[in-house]
């Protein structure tokens, strides 16, 4: 007799059926009682085969992200928002608003914004009769927010997510879900004034980020297109050949020639022209060489972007940081929006130290002018002139997080500044009531969640989580109105209600509490001498220092 679980599926629904079919004697004919039967195998056989997919689907589930995407725990959360804090503190400094918008717009909004990259973009099923994708930038829905709002003039930040259908290379900081971080000047103004403030905004935030030596690459689309015009690229080709030019900081020459000579259609002999150019980079003088050119001086629209960039130069000395600059006739920025200005920072190879591996994570940090964005959404194409630039957050966290790896540095991820203890059974209530204390002074405080913990459990959260302080009460405190403050780090404890030690301070329980300013000056105080003496940081309940 075969085994029953080698039985096939109709066998199996007709055992079962013939099982739970209940006595026939009252049909009055076989016509009924077979159609009977057949209902009820195909009912047992449908709930059989319903039990076997789920039973075969289950073991093959693997739990995982998306790809190109990646969960972020409290110790990235905490490097991640010391990051952000910094660049959008920067933002503020340089008088930009905040904004928002959402994170998908309407389909024909983004299409053809930004050239052969609009392949990219995440499209959405129809919902209600719209067509929408998921936003490739920050750029373009704020374009559409000044011209949907008839905003003449703004400078803003706006950090949010973002979502390319590329493929990613996580080891190099790439996603297809990532954050940035952009800011902008909209408005007609004196030339090159807000570009230059851009670029001293990069310099700013690069320098504060301690990454390392930098670099920030600067051209003109004019220029480009200047150049793509004496060397003989046929107009409609210079999207295209732009795009692969914009290739050049991840590819050698001679694979992009092979993709404009082969797979775009532009004569070798075009390529080698462009090729010429696109080794040239240096300073002001190489501007002023580049307006010495036979070929490219003949042109309006480079002579046009030369003397912009010759100005920015000016202002970039003014504002100290031409030594960060570089004119490099390489760079093209392949986004169809950009216009005037373009620049692109990267971090320069510096000998690795032992036990890191070289970060390659190309540019940190890009942007430029884009003059006619806006128009592209008005109705009478009336134009606001804008330039801008964004940060790229992911890169810049990939490398701090090699640099703690490598270093083997922890992060705290919680800014808790004292915890409430006690050595005593039933002591519940009094805990609760001093870490209320605690919270309506804004203190930030913890607890942990049993009625009798353990003393030393207590302080192994401590030490572990990094809190600095312990607040301690038990019989003997409570008695004489006063708590006891412990140094989680020095281990020394500031006793209440007697002077036997030097370093004691008198802290009546809870009063001093209610006013835990005065708290934090007087443990402050003792805090500071206790730590000089160690040769350690100090560390205050009002900030937090440690």
């Amino acid at each position: 007799m075969p085994l029953l679980g080698l039985l096939p599926r109709r066998a199996w629904a007709s055992l079962l059926t013939q099982l739970l079919r209940p006595p026939c004697a009252s049909c009055t004919g076989a016509v009924r009682c077979q159609s009977q039967g057949e209902e009820s195998l195909q009912v047992a056989e449908a709930v059989l085969t319903s039990q076997l997919k789920a039973h075969q689907e289950k073991p093959n589930f693997i739990i995982k992200t998306p790809k190109g995407t990646r969960d972020l725990s409290p110790q990235h959360m905490v490097v991640r928002e010391k990051i952000l804090d910094l660049v959008i503190s920067c933002f503020k400094r340089h008088g930009a608003k905040g904004m928002d918008t959402p994170a998908f717009e309407l389909k024909e909004t983004l299409t053809e914004k930004y050239g052969e990259d609009s392949g990219l973009m995440y499209d959405l099923k129809d919902q209600g009769g719209e067509l929408l994708s998921l936003r490739y930038d920050l750029t373009v829905p704020f374009a559409r927010y000044l011209a949907m709002n008839k905003v003449k003039k703004m400078k803003r930040y706006h950090v949010g997510k973002v979502w390319r259908r590329e493929s990613p290379t996580i080891v190099q900081g790439r996603y297809r879900e990532f954050c940035q971080c952009d800011f902008d000047i909209a408005g007609q103004f004196d030339p090159m004034i807000p570009d230059a403030e851009c670029l001293k905004i990069m310099c700013e935030i690069l320098s504060g980020l301690q990454l390392g030596d930098f670099l920030i690459k600067v051209n003109d689309r004019r220029i480009v297109d200047g150049m793509f015009a004496v060397c003989g690229v046929p107009e409609s080709k210079f999207r295209a050949i732009c795009s692969s030019i914009d290739k050049l900081d991840k590819m050698a020459w001679k694979d992009v020639r092979h993709e404009m000579v082969v797979k775009k259609g532009l004569a070798p002999e075009v390529a080698d022209r462009i090729g010429d150019y696109v080794q040239c980079h240096g300073g002001v003088s190489l501007v002023e060489q580049m307006f010495q050119d036979p070929r490219l001086s003949q042109n309006k629209q480079a002579l046009e972007g030369l003397g912009d960039l010759k100005l920015l130069f000016e202002y970039l000395t003014l504002f100290g940081i031409a030594d960060k600059i570089s004119f490099d006739l390489s760079l093209a920025r392949g986004l169809d929006y950009y216009t005037g200005v373009i620049y692109e920072a990267v971090l320069l190879q510096t000998p690795t130290q032992a036990g890191e591996e070289p970060l390659n994570v190309g540019s940190v940090a890009a942007g430029g002018r884009y003059d006619g964005l806006v128009g592209m959404f008005d109705p009478k194409g009336h134009k606001v002139p804008c330039v801008g630039l964004s940060i790229g957050v992911e890169r810049i966290f990939y490398i701090v997080e090699q640099r703690m790896k490598t270093k083997g540095e922890k992060v705290r991820t919680t800014e808790t500044q004292v915890f409430v203890a006690t050595p005593q059974k039933n002591f519940l209530q009094e805990r609760l009531k001093l870490i209320a204390e605690l919270w309506d002074s804004g203190i930030k405080a913890e607890m942990l969640y049993k009625n009798n913990p353990k003393l030393l459990t207590q302080l192994h959260y401590c030490e572990s989580t990094g809190i600095p302080l312990v607040v301690i009460i038990g019989e003997q405190e409570l008695k004489e109105g006063v708590i006891k403050i412990r140094s989680v780090a020095s281990r020394e404890e500031v006793s209440g209600g007697s002077r036997n030690r030097r370093d004691e301070v008198f802290l009546p329980f809870p009063d001093s509490v209610r006013n835990m300013h005065l708290l934090a000056e007087k443990l402050s105080s003792w805090l500071i001498v206790v730590e000089m003496n160690k040769h350690s940081l100090k560390m205050t309940i009002a900030a937090c220092e440690y």
